[in-house]
C-alpha cells in the first residue's frame, strides 16, 4: 500500500466523502496518479433488476480519477474538482458483479490535470471508460 493512502488530505476526503460511503466504493492509491476502486454491485445500485444506473458507474469513475488527482496535489495541500466528465459504457455492469476501475493521470498542468479510468468485472472484461479534466486548489476553499 502507498503511503499516499495515509495522507491527512487524504483521510479528511475519506471521512468526508458520505456520497462514497452511500455508494460502499472503496479505493487504494497505487502511485501519485493512479487510483484503484473496487465495489461489489448491489441492489442499491441498480437502475433495472440486473443493471447497475449509469450514474453509478459514471460516479465510480469520476471517484477513481478524481482519487488519482487528489494524490498528485494532496501534497502541495491542495484538493479537486471535476470541471469536465466523459464516460463511454461498452457492456451491463450487472447485479452481484465485482468491479474494478483503474485511473491514471494523462497530463498535469499548473492547476488542471487531465484523468483516465477504466471499470472491468472479474473477467476482466472492459465495461466502460472515462476521462475527466480536473482542477486543483487550495483545500481551504473546500472546507478542510
Amino acid at each position: 500500500m502507498h503511503s499516499l493512502n495515509s495522507h491527512p488530505s487524504v483521510l479528511d476526503y475519506i471521512k468526508s466523502n458520505h456520497f462514497g460511503k452511500h455508494l460502499n466504493l472503496n479505493f487504494s492509491i497505487i502511485k501519485p496518479g493512479h487510483a484503484l476502486y473496487e465495489c461489489k454491485v448491489d441492489k442499491i445500485h441498480l437502475a433495472t433488476p440486473h443493471a447497475a444506473h449509469g450514474g453509478f458507474v459514471s460516479s465510480i469513475l469520476d471517484s477513481c480519477m478524481g482519487v488519482g488527482a487528489l494524490s498528485i496535489v494532496c501534497s502541495s495541500g491542495k484538493v479537486v474538482s471535476t470541471i469536465e466528465l466523459k464516460v463511454s459504457f461498452f457492456k451491463t455492469v450487472q447485479l452481484d458483479s465485482h468491479v474494478i476501475v483503474k485511473s491514471n493521470c494523462l497530463k498535469r498542468g499548473n492547476n488542471i490535470l487531465h484523468m483516465e479510468a477504466s471499470m472491468y468485472n472479474d473477467k476482466e472484461e472492459l465495461l466502460a471508460k472515462s476521462s475527466g479534466t480536473f482542477n486543483s486548489y487550495p483545500k481551504q476553499k473546500a472546507g478542510y
